[in-house]
């Protein structure tokens, strides 16, 4: 049996969330929360530069893109890719020119400790 140099239904997939994204805005948005949300966890991170591709993809072809937000195509392909790391004026650029932000939001479970006052570090 000939060996296969490609995943079956991989390729189909991606043109299938490709066109998705292009076609329903408000998953486009959605799935770039939860793409930006992935990048906090190292385990998530590569499949949310993965995500943050095919909305480039999506609005207007990563060449486009890179043009727009004033980067190499070349730089925004290894940005974006599953070990990418891209900086921050690149994630902001990529999603300012497909039309979203970035924002910041609590993180659910992290206690905000008290700032120390004069009279503590006294105390101390």
């Amino acid at each position: 049996m000939k060996a296969m140099s490609k995943l079956v239904g991989v390729s189909s997939h991606h043109q299938w969330e490709v066109q998705e994204l292009r076609e329903d805005r408000e998953f486009a948005v959605e799935y770039a929360k939860v793409a930006v949300e992935g990048l906090n966890n190292p385990e998530e991170r590569g499949g949310s530069l993965i995500s943050l591709r095919a909305i480039a993809e999506a609005y207007g072809g990563l060449g486009a893109v890179a043009a727009q937000a004033g980067i190499s195509r070349e730089s925004l392909y290894r940005a974006l890719s599953p070990k990418g790391n891209p900086t921050l004026k690149t994630l902001v650029a990529v999603l300012k020119t497909v039309g979203l932000r970035l924002s910041v939001a609590p993180e659910k479970h992290v206690r905000v400790r008290k700032s120390k006052t004069k009279d503590d570090y006294a105390a101390a």
